[in-house]
């Protein structure tokens, strides 16, 4: 596979990704982490005919980028913690209406205002259900500089195939930090592009919900001469509202099989170190993501080079949970310890697909990263 080296920013990475990936309008609002994102692609886009609009705020931002969306463009937003609450309603109108997006969450300290330049990763259950109602979010999490591009390519790719927002989340540390990433070539991300699917047939035929109860709806791109409507409300195959008992029914279930029938297709982790764990007494598993990640894998170097067996177990696609990988491993190994910058918020989740309520924990909430030495001591200390 041909590569390329940039040295870069996080924050910097994604965009690039954007524009790479074929996005053609950002709407955002600028906040502290994330606003080098629509900097850069305030830039970029222009250059490829795309386009890159401030709105008043954050709810305007993601208001903008679902109408592009609407139109057939690629779209992005991005913004924080913060940011995430305010465009929640919105994110809960592309859900119901089916509306490709990707939103990119470089996660600070909260609740509220919180702590606007440390990191956290705080927004991790917020990112499973921003919005109410039922539906099933699709949240990739970036653990290093190369993922910060990669998976925000990918996020398009998903919007387009499974028709919904995707969130991306990285956090102050990661999309700050600066360094050397590997990322593939413009040329094989070009080709890698899925193309939302469309409908071709006479226009007094096209049902864009009338669709198999595991598959997304196929929004023709506006001003192609296909008419539908676009509601908040549960609506008919036209896209009209509709009270109809079986009509709401499928509806909902359908926002919830489209995802949860092809997790194949979504799972994405990490195993690092973990080939030679056989379930022996002693052994540990660490679960961490996103930035935490890189100092759980120096940590493990340090205890495997004091005789401690240790791995690394990293969810990449963090929503659907990667949950029969999760329990086969707590199922094998005894000593299992989650090292997240948060409390417990994905440690409910590993508690909940394994049936275990001895999981053992390292958190931090303060704004200041984890560091190695941390999760040696811990592991030293619980096992």
């Amino acid at each position: 596979m041909a590569t390329r080296e940039i040295i870069s920013t996080g924050n910097d990475l994604a965009a690039i990704a954007a524009v790479d990936a074929g996005c053609k309008f950002f709407g955002g609002y600028p906040i502290t982490p994330s606003s080098e994102v629509m900097h850069t692609i305030s830039d970029l886009l222009p250059e490829v005919g795309g386009t890159c609009i401030q709105m008043e705020d954050e709810i305007a931002g993601i208001c903008a980028a679902i109408g592009a969306a609407m139109s057939g463009v690629r779209a992005m937003t991005a913004t924080s913690g913060p940011g995430v609450s305010l465009k929640a309603e919105n994110l809960g109108l592309a859900q119901m209406a089916e509306v490709p997006l990707v939103l990119v969450n470089v996660m600070r300290g909260g609740p509220s205002t919180g702590l606007p330049t440390r990191v956290s990763q705080g927004d991790v259950r917020q990112s499973r259900n921003p919005s109410h109602g039922d539906y099933r979010s699709i949240t990739l999490c970036a653990g290093n500089l190369a993922e910060c591009y990669t998976e925000v390519v990918r996020a398009f790719n998903l919007a387009d195939r499974f028709m919904q927002p995707v969130i991306v989340l990285t956090d102050e540390t990661i999309g700050h930090m600066h360094g050397k990433a590997i990322l593939p070539t413009v040329e094989e991300v070009k080709a890698g592009i899925v193309p939302r699917k469309t409908f071709d047939g006479p226009p007094e035929e096209y049902r864009p919900y009338e669709c198999g109860p595991t598959e997304p709806a196929v929004l023709n791109p506006m001003f192609k001469g296909y008419r539908y409507h676009f509601t908040g409300l549960h609506h008919d195959s036209k896209g009209f509202p509709t009270e109809e008992i079986e009509t709401c029914r499928k509806l909902i279930q359908r926002l919830e099989d489209k995802v949860m029938a092809h997790t194949d297709e979504l799972e994405y982790n990490e195993e690092f170190m973990c080939d030679d764990l056989t379930g022996e007494k002693g052994e540990v598993l660490i679960i961490a993501y996103g930035s935490v990640s890189l100092a759980a894998k120096e940590a493990i170097r340090h205890l495997r080079s004091e005789g401690v067996k240790a791995g690394l177990f990293r969810p990449i696609t963090l929503w659907p949970s990667p949950a029969k990988r999760i329990r086969e491993l707590t199922d094998k190994i005894k000593n299992v310890l989650c090292v997240e910058l948060n409390i417990r918020q994905y440690t409910e989740e590993v508690e909940r697909v394994s049936g275990r309520l001895d999981i053992e924990g390292l958190y931090k909430v303060n704004g200041r990263a984890i560091s190695p030495y941390e999760i040696v001591n811990k592991v030293k200390e619980v096992f």
